[in-house]
Formats: C-alpha cells, structure tokens, sequence
C-alpha cells in the first residue's frame, strides 16, 4: 500500500510517452534455456529493466539486483525477491502491476509464488487477473486470458485466445495500452531471466496487442519512463516480523538517498534512508540497516519508502512530489 499521500497529477499519465522504446533486441541466435537446451545468452546487469536483487529463485532482468538472499536460484544482480523458501515444484518470479505515481502509473513489481511446471502462463494469468497483494496496485489489462505464452528461438511468443484484445478497449488510452504491453513483456522478461522481445500471435499470424504494433518484436521502454521510481520488496505486504526488519527494494532516487518512515495509522513511529548502489540510469538496489522494531507495540504498521526530492517538487517528477511505495506489517 502507499503510505504517504501521492500528488498524484490527475490528468497526467506517462510523464513521456513510451515511444522511446529501446529499439535493442537480442541476437537472433541466442536460444533461451527455457524454449532450448542450449544455454541462453548471459543478460548484462547494466542494460536489463531496472527492478531489485535477486533473493527470489526468479530474477527481473529490469533492475539492478539486490541484496536479499533468494530462495532458488538467482540470475539478475537487479532484482531482490523475497526470502522466503518455495516448494521444489514452486518457483518464485517478478510480476508487474500498475501504481500511481506522481507522473502517472507506473510498473511495480510484487515476487510471486508460480508453478515451476509453466512459470511464464501462471505469471501471465496473475497479471491479467490483477491477482495482486498490495491493494494500491492493479492491471491494465481487461477481463480475460492468452491461449498460450512461451519462449522459443530468443523471442517471448504470446498466443492470443481470440480478438478480443487485438484493439484498445473503449476508455483506454494508447499510452495505458502501451504500458499493459510494457506490463507483460517486464513480467515475462522476469521470468525467463533475459530481456527478450516479444511478439504477439492471432491464429498463428502476427497481430497487435491492445493496438500496439508487436509484429516486429517489443523490445523495452526507458525503465525511467515506465517503472516506478522506488519499489518496495520487503518487509512484504502482510508480513508478520518481530523484533526487527531489514527493508530492501530499488529505486532512482536523488543522490541514491531513499528515505523510509514507519507509520502506525497517520502516526510516523520512526524514520531512516538507505543509500541506493546507484542512480539517474535505472533502478538500483537498496537496503537498510536491521531496524530494531522491539520497542514498539505489538499491532499493524506500514512501511513507506520513498524517493527524495530536494528540488521540492521541481525536479524529475516534475512538480509532483516524491514516489512512494509502501507495505502493510504486523508486529508479532
């Protein structure tokens, strides 16, 4: 959830429009490891989205990793998952939803728990079900579902089940619809661990995707463009710690500064930053230091991160205030 109030500027979407996409594909011959038996060609930290570290057994390749132990195997140095150990036949992964920020929605990303038997379809059918934790968040996909997603030849190849989304709905705006397709292609991209494009299939021929063009292969957006500027991993949403937290994420945010607050109700209970291994380019990872929590009654509390803004507003999100991102707790 957000914690801190949003300034949110009602009529702003995007704060550029997502046709800077990034034009990079992957070489034609580099197989994925999960269409082929070859090995797929190493992503470079330095160029995937920006998302956290890998602590989760499913990286994102958008985002520089963190430093959170993952509870599987770990592929981008840029997304932290959460610690927590899955089922051998589970495997987590990095699925993107959709909060407001100050220069319109953005792409947050929330570790899922998904059937290691066909990761990239249960991440699909979370993301188009708004299958989400954080009640801040949702989908900008209809009602529905693909007919298949699969990774074949360094492509991700999405099979429509009819026509259904070959256009934008009534009520969508194309940069809403750009982001949907920007929405599933990070998330698929995170599980797979490789920052393939994608293209989109009706009846076996190639088709839009909510009026975006995908024949020739979606590559990525500017992850400053359409990734929330800080993003919360843990403490997760309805997490249950005690004694003390270690909060992790990513962000871009000023000077790599990432100012964090507990809240019980509207009362901030205590405050910190952590330092960002990076800035300006892409999300980085963040953590803080283990915030003793024992002092504090028993009860809900929220955790908020934020980016900092000491242009007041008058800086990247130009006018509006800080990004937030924040998680609901209960001490225990």
């Amino acid at each position: 959830m957000t914690g801190l109030p949003r300034r949110t500027s009602p009529a702003q979407t995007l704060a550029r429009p997502l046709r800077r996409t990034l034009t990079r594909t992957l070489a034609a011959t580099a197989l994925l490891a999960a269409a082929t038996g070859c090995g797929a060609q190493p992503a470079d930290p330095e160029t995937l989205p920006a998302a956290d570290s890998a602590s989760s057994p499913t990286q994102d390749p958008s985002v520089s990793a963190s430093p959170t132990p993952a509870p599987a195997e770990t592929v981008e140095p840029e997304a932290e998952g959460p610690a927590a150990s899955v089922p051998a036949e589970r495997t987590t992964v990095g699925v993107y939803f959709v909060g407001d920020a100050p220069s319109g929605p953005r792409l947050f990303r929330e570790f899922r728990s998904v059937s290691a038997q066909d990761p990239l379809t249960e991440a699909a059918a979370l993301l188009t079900s708004g299958d989400v934790l954080d009640p801040d968040y949702r989908t900008l996909f209809p009602r529905g579902s693909f007919g298949s997603v699969r990774a074949s030849d360094g492509m991700l190849v999405v099979e429509l089940a009819d026509g259904a989304w070959v256009q934008r709905p009534r009520g969508m705006t194309r940069e809403h619809a750009e982001l949907a397709v920007q929405q599933l292609l990070h998330t698929l991209q995170a599980v797979i661990q490789a920052r393939a494009p994608m293209t989109v299939l009706l009846d076996g021929v190639p088709s839009t995707l909510l009026g975006v063009p995908t024949a020739g292969g979606v590559t990525n957006a500017d992850p400053l463009e359409v990734l929330a500027l800080v993003n919360v991993t843990s403490p997760e949403q309805g997490s249950r710690p005690s004694g003390s937290l270690r909060a992790t994420g990513v962000a871009s945010s000023p000077e790599a500064n990432v100012p964090w607050e507990i809240r019980r109700g509207q009362e901030v209970v205590m405050t910190g930053f952590a330092t960002a291994e990076g800035w300006m380019d892409k999300l980085y990872p963040w953590q803080t230091e283990e915030i003793d929590v024992s002092g504090l009654a028993k009860g809900s509390y929220t955790f908020v991160a934020s980016t900092d803004d000491p242009s007041d507003g008058e800086g990247r999100n130009e006018g509006g205030g800080p990004t937030t991102d924040s998680k609901d707790f209960t001490l225990r």
